[in-house]
């Protein structure tokens, strides 16, 4: 029963079948781990949720920002509504069914036969992997309760921008949610870059990739990833980060995480977007 990663798909619902067809995926027998962003400025957003929702569980997808950016947006927050692609997905007659089952997908998957975690974008170095569970859990617990409208609306913004397990309320919903699906880079003692979208290499002096941050406590433990469309694949320092950029002309790539050693598979994408939006 092998089981595959995929990267950031960003409604392009094409490039999705041609690589489940390269990888002949049966959702009888295989597994699909996704690594958020399911939707957004690519075409067909609607259509990657339909099939997504339709594997059950043959499928784990956990949350990007894209993801939440949808949410937030049926929750009535506009902020960046004019860079969105979502219509479709918010006027299907079965819009309702899809984001309830979008709300209630995991910000963080763990298996420990496979010692290997899921997330969308990175870890603050602080935490360790108990700390990076329990915190998805919590916002796991915002996204699914009753009040759920009330953390969409008050979602956005890069502030506390410094972990401390003294943070409460929204400041610490925000800090897990910009830590889970937004971190690209740090500094030294942990503080999130979040404005830093570039290349490795190519990020302002004192900042670091956040799994090359000095000292970070899950140094040791096995991570995928996507969301750093600018990174590409990169397998080293114990993580694979899957997103290559299919939305802006790159590729579409997947992992088989029971294949060792672990290498990718990727389709060419024809490039929705021009990458200078990003």
């Amino acid at each position: 029963m092998p089981t595959y990663a995929v990267g950031d798909i960003q409604g392009c619902f094409t490039e999705l079948m041609e690589l489940l067809d390269r990888l002949a995926f049966d959702p009888a027998s295989d597994r699909l781990w996704l690594a958020g962003d399911l939707v957004n400025r690519g075409p067909d957003s609607l259509a990657v949720l339909r099939f997504v929702r339709g594997l059950g569980d043959a499928a784990v997808a956990v949350l990007g920002n894209h993801d939440l950016h949808l949410l937030a947006l049926d929750a009535g927050n506009r902020k960046h509504a004019k860079r969105s692609t979502l219509e479709a997905v918010l006027t299907a007659p079965d819009c309702e069914e899809l984001l309830h089952w979008l709300r209630h997908r995991p910000l963080l998957h763990h298996d420990s036969a496979k010692g290997l975690t899921l997330i969308h974008a990175g870890l603050p170095p602080q935490w360790d992997l108990a700390d990076a569970r329990t915190c998805a859990r919590e916002l796991e617990a915002a996204l699914r309760g009753k009040h759920y409208r009330d953390f969409l609306l008050a979602m956005y913004g890069n502030q506390p921008d410094r972990w401390s397990p003294d943070l409460t309320g929204i400041d610490r919903l925000r800090f897990i949610t910009n830590s889970l699906t937004r971190l690209r880079y740090c500094t030294r003692d942990g503080a999130l870059a979040l404005k830093e979208k570039g290349s490795l290499g190519e990020q302002a002096e004192g900042l670091f990739a956040w799994f090359q941050t000095p000292g970070r406590r899950t140094a040791k433990d096995r991570i995928i990833f996507g969301h750093w469309s600018t990174l590409g694949y990169w397998e080293g320092d114990n993580v694979w980060a899957l997103d290559s950029g299919c939305l802006w002309g790159g590729a579409l790539t997947a992992v088989q995480l029971d294949h060792h050693p672990i290498r990718p598979i990727q389709v060419d994408c024809a490039g929705y977007q021009r990458p200078s939006q990003d």
